[in-house]
């Protein structure tokens, strides 16, 4: 007999990036009394990894828990990013309602979009906030009717539709029911929460039923499954069978060691958890995402959506420039393969294939944001090795056409960059699809375009717009292939000698484009040393001295005046490679290559390929 759990909420937190979901779990912690008075808390306090904190994103889906009249609210803080999609999809299985943080100037986004249809899908009834009300841009009254067209584009319910309202500010700590009122605290929210989002319901005198939605893990007791429990009680001890939806042949039987649920931000050991509740637990070594867990004599998965495909690869190199192995402190391929595979444990969207070298692997990811944060990650836990250029994973259809992942990229731009940006996309095989006026005097456009077309893209953009454009894009599943695209226009500066750059050889070196390096840096044949102004490769010595004489002195050199260099972030390092170049990453640098560094033979490459 199903009945439901008063005492239990589980919400999960949606929406676009940036519109302040983190923040918003900061003040629900807070108020709900988590932390003492006097405890020292830091901003945003959900996003614990630090890529997280300081890029102002979440990667991965947290769970915390608050207490409010002795009501349990499960809490999931998802991110909002597009490549990090497949965080969203799983955790929403988990819970029973959402709230749906909308932005009171930017309004309805792609992304909203993207996490709403999903709530949608699965009947979930949504609390509609709309936060940062305290922005003076703050047009919260044309963004609830823009909500609202969301809802009725994404053919929802009548009782969806009736959903209710609460205008926040997350960082203030103020929610109200009344858009012109100002609240106080977020109490108005709370209570939306209590009245509006069902309670959890199963059957606790059924066989016991848990589905694993996140992996988390970590080094002392190793893989950690996160779910809730659908039917029955688990127990500490309790001996139960690993079933699968999508894998019919899995049945395992296992022993739960350890068993947790949330409280604030900590997780706290419990000896048996019944119905509606959120659980970690360890002591399975090859639990999976997908994965339930089963009474032995009540055996039967629960459905689960299958996780989004990966659209784009790259591979992962050991270092073998010459320069290789001074400042990295893993650098063996044996080093290399445990690192990535050890990130399948908890990254889902994730694939990691051996090639027919033990040297590389291809790495498929959601986006290149998705894989930059591995690079950044893995650079800052001491490795050393080199990437390829991000490439798109191709598929091909019931009638053996080549077909490539596609994306929806809507841009908001001021008008006077229109016109750049629809040449430079059209250019990328982009089709425009809409173009209308957005709030702030900008102009919105809607494209249509290979998820290729976009991959380099985001640093001209900002060029082109000078940094205020907005741009925002969202999967749309895989379409005919569209043809060449030429990616860059300028070739590359080479150093043709090994040595230190010096600053005579860089001076003459200017002239010809934009330089990434200064005077004093190492520098091998073959490394790419800048960018050149034109649309072919150029060859030049960084490393050339002043030949002295007796009428020339060498103070005369301190006369040459350098323009500085471009110094590449990782993001753009990654967006400027060429299909025949590596980046290759260590902890303390970041230099481009050719893929063959000797010049002859590169040569000899470039004419196979014509």
């Amino acid at each position: 007999m199903k009945l439901k759990r008063e005492d239990v909420r589980n919400i999960a937190i949606i929406a676009h990036v940036d519109h302040g979901k983190t923040t918003l779990v900061d003040e629900l912690l807070k108020q709900s009394g988590v932390f003492r008075e006097n405890q020292d808390v830091a901003e945003r306090v959900m996003d614990s990894g630090d890529i997280e904190r300081e890029r102002g994103i979440t990667i991965l889906a947290k769970n915390t828990a608050v207490t409010y009249k002795n009501t349990k609210i499960n809490i999931i803080d998802t991110p909002g990013h597009a490549d990090f999609g497949g965080e969203v999809e799983r955790v929403l299985k988990m819970v029973n309602g959402v709230v749906l943080v909308v932005d009171a100037f930017e309004g309805a986004m792609p992304q909203t979009k993207f996490v709403l249809r999903k709530a949608l899908e699965l009947q979930l009834p949504v609390i509609v906030c709309i936060n940062k009300i305290d922005r003076p841009e703050a047009r919260p009254n044309e963004v609830i009717d823009e909500v609202l067209e969301l809802f009725i584009e994404l053919d929802s319910s009548e009782e969806q539709l009736d959903c209710p309202f609460i205008f926040a500010s997350a960082k203030s700590g103020i929610a109200s029911l009344d858009v012109n009122e100002q609240g106080v605290n977020m109490i108005p929210l709370f209570e939306t929460i209590l009245d509006y989002i069902p309670a959890p319901e199963g059957d606790p005198d059924a066989g016991t039923q848990v589905l694993i939605s996140t992996i988390d893990y970590n080094e002392y007791v190793g893989r950690i499954g996160v779910g809730k429990v659908d039917n029955g009680i688990i127990k500490v001890n309790q001996e139960v069978v690993i079933v699968n939806h999508h894998d019919p042949d899995k049945q395992k039987k296992v022993k739960v060691s350890k068993l947790y649920e949330f409280d604030g931000l900590n997780k706290v050991e419990v000896s048996q958890a019944g119905i509606g509740s959120i659980v970690a637990i360890s002591g399975i070594a090859d639990i999976h995402i997908g994965d339930t867990l089963c009474a032995p004599d009540a055996v039967a998965p629960i459905p689960f959506q299958k996780i989004s495909e990966p659209t784009i690869a790259m591979q992962f190199i050991v270092n073998d420039s010459p320069l290789a192995g001074q400042e990295g402190k893993y650098v063996t391929s044996r080093h290399l393969r445990d690192r990535l595979f050890r990130e399948l444990n908890t990254d889902v969207s994730l694939r990691v294939e051996e090639t027919d070298t033990t040297e590389a692997f291809k790495v498929s990811g959601r986006g290149e944001l998705h894989l930059s944060v591995l690079i950044e990650n893995m650079r800052r836990e001491g490795y050393e090795f080199a990437v390829s250029k991000a490439e798109v994973l191709y598929k091909t259809d019931e009638n053996g056409k080549k077909t490539e992942p596609m994306e929806l990229c809507y841009i908001d731009v001021p008008e006077e960059f229109s016109g750049s940006v629809i040449e430079k996309l059209s250019q990328r095989k982009g089709e425009l699809q809409n173009m209308g006026s957005a709030s702030g005097g900008y102009t919105r456009l809607e494209f249509s375009i290979p998820s290729r077309g976009l991959i380099g893209y985001r640093g001209e953009f900002m060029t082109d717009t000078k940094g205020n454009g907005i741009m925002n894009t969202i999967f749309d599943g895989y379409g005919l292939y569209k043809g060449d695209i030429q990616y860059r226009k300028q070739g590359s500066l080479i150093a043709f000698e090994a040595g230190e750059a010096i600053t005579y050889g860089l001076y003459n070196a200017q002239e010809r484009g934009t330089l990434f390096i200064g005077p004093g840096e190492k520098v091998y044949s073959g490394m790419v040393v800048g960018q050149n102004g034109r649309g072919e490769d150029i060859e030049l010595n960084v490393c050339k001295k002043k030949q002295l004489t007796n009428t020339r002195s060498s103070s005369a050199d301190e006369a040459l005046r350098l323009t500085p260099p471009k110094v590449l972030s990782l993001e753009q390092a990654l967006e400027f490679i060429d299909t025949d170049e590596l980046l290759e990453v260590t902890p303390k640098s970041l230099r481009i290559r050719k893929k063959i560094l000797d010049p002859t033979m590169r040569k000899r490459a470039a004419m196979k390929v014509k």
